[in-house]
């Protein structure tokens, strides 16, 4: 399973727990930075990001792919939008939540949300 992350990096005990929900080991992680100029159109930059990634057509399509979303709402509605188009169907994507421990902040995993699964069973809702 590939992971591309566009939020807060997790560590191995987090990734562990991660492959533990999904069922199956994850080969690859990219911790992507999101820094975004907000005085630039953001669609342009997306597509940039989602470029520097280096991604082959044939990956995007035929290989598993969790994504973590940045937080910033238009930035990820314009990724899923672009990641879509390059995949060919919807992400699942991983909600994560902030766990308090002593003096600091970690990102657990909240849920496992299959965007295609949504999509397919929004539709019977036409």
């Amino acid at each position: 399973m590939n992971l591309l992350n566009f939020s807060h990096p997790l560590n191995k005990v987090q990734l562990e727990q991660l492959a533990k929900l999904i069922g199956q080991p994850i080969t690859d992680v990219r911790d992507i930075a999101v820094q975004f100029d907000t005085d630039q159109t953001f669609t342009p930059q997306v597509v940039a990001m989602i470029d520097n990634l280096s991604i082959e057509s044939v990956r995007w399509q035929n290989e598993p792919w969790l994504i973590i979303p940045p937080a910033l709402n238009y930035i990820t509605a314009i990724l899923l939008a672009e990641l879509h188009a390059r995949m060919g169907h919807f992400p699942t994507i991983i909600r994560l939540k902030p766990v308090q421990q002593n003096f600091t902040t970690q990102y657990d995993v909240a849920e496992i949300i299959n965007l295609e699964q949504v999509r397919q069973i929004a539709r019977q809702r036409r």
